[in-house]
């Protein structure tokens, strides 16, 4: 599976201009993109929850199958569209996306899903309080879950603080997996993971951003 942004853009460039991007089925890409609503819309295009006014939306190539895209992708923890109220616990957090999986989010379910994860001992503690890489892993599993899900749309991690490698290792094990991973940051926490990466893999993940975008 491969899916591409060309030259999409929402509103007449403030809301996000021209930008392209791809990611596929084994491989976890990051994309730079600056200011508080740009991230999420650049979730919401490639996720295929939202039209852009301009460009293409792409499935392996192909134009007009966005709600397929819809379908075969999970939005991660989007600020003010996916992401749990910051107060409610990593065990009611853990209920809501059982449910949106359509697997059982009673007490129980909760309890041996949070065990299955290495979670247990946190279901109490408010999501907002959880280490940022225990989040991501946390809602990324649950969200692989749902029926048809083989893409994984992550929105600014780096929102949560902590150390960006650790989110980034948790993208590259559901790449490893097979899952198209899209992982959305700020420049500071790209740079960050560039500094760890070879030549060529930190050349890659600079083609990869939007120079308009990271505005």
């Amino acid at each position: 599976m491969r899916i591409e942004l060309i030259d999409a853009a929402k509103g007449r460039g403030e809301a996000l201009p021209p930008t392209s991007l791809a990611f596929e089925s084994g491989e976890a890409v990051r994309v730079v993109v600056e200011t508080e609503q740009r991230p999420t819309v650049v979730g919401l295009l490639a996720s295929g929850r939202m039209r852009p006014d301009a460009g293409a939306l792409l499935l392996d190539g192909e134009r007009g199958r966005r709600r397929e895209v819809r379908h075969r992708t999970a939005l991660v923890d989007a600020p003010r569209v996916s992401d749990p109220e910051p107060d409610v616990s990593l065990g009611g957090a853990i209920a809501e996306e059982l449910l949106y999986a359509g697997v059982p989010g009673d007490p129980r379910s909760v309890r041996r899903w949070a065990a299955q994860l290495g979670v247990d001992h946190l279901r109490a503690l408010p999501i907002a309080d959880v280490e940022p890489a225990v989040r991501i892993r946390v809602l990324a599993e649950l969200a692989v879950l749902r029926d048809r899900v083989e893409a994984i749309v992550l929105v600014s991690p780096d929102r949560h603080g902590g150390d960006p490698r650790a989110w980034w290792a948790e993208a590259r094990r559901l790449a490893d997996r097979g899952f198209a991973v899209l992982v959305v940051c700020g420049e500071a926490a790209d740079a960050v993971l560039r500094a760890d990466e070879t030549p060529e893999a930190a050349e890659g993940a600079e083609h990869a951003q939007p120079e308009e975008a990271a505005a």
